[in-house]
């Protein structure tokens, strides 16, 4: 874990956790399945509602990450994590409302 405690790391930590985690998703779930990694992204274009509840799938890993930061005392690390995980839930919810 980074040891500096600032926004804009925390910020970068919250968008970046969620594209590993779907890339984990991918390579435990849809790999195995002999489905390439374009085929699966065609397939959620396809499939638009599938896209909401793999990015809600996709930011339990950030509450990981943040529970981990707010556990060692870098709070505004935690911050900037929190406030991105926000954003990902608000845009959730909006293409949840959009359909």
């Amino acid at each position: 874990m980074l040891k500096k405690d600032n926004l804009p790391l925390g910020i970068v930590l919250g968008l970046i956790t969620p594209v590993l985690a779907f890339f984990v998703y991918y390579l435990v779930a849809v790999m195995p399945k002999n489905i390439d990694l374009w085929n699966f992204i065609g397939q959620l274009k396809e499939n638009r509602q599938l896209i909401p509840k793999l990015v809600s799938i996709c930011l339990l890993l950030n509450g990981v990450v943040f529970y981990l930061y707010t556990r060692e005392r870098r709070d505004i690390t935690a911050k900037g994590i929190f406030l991105v995980t926000m954003l990902y839930a608000i845009a959730i919810l909006m293409l949840k409302l959009i359909r």
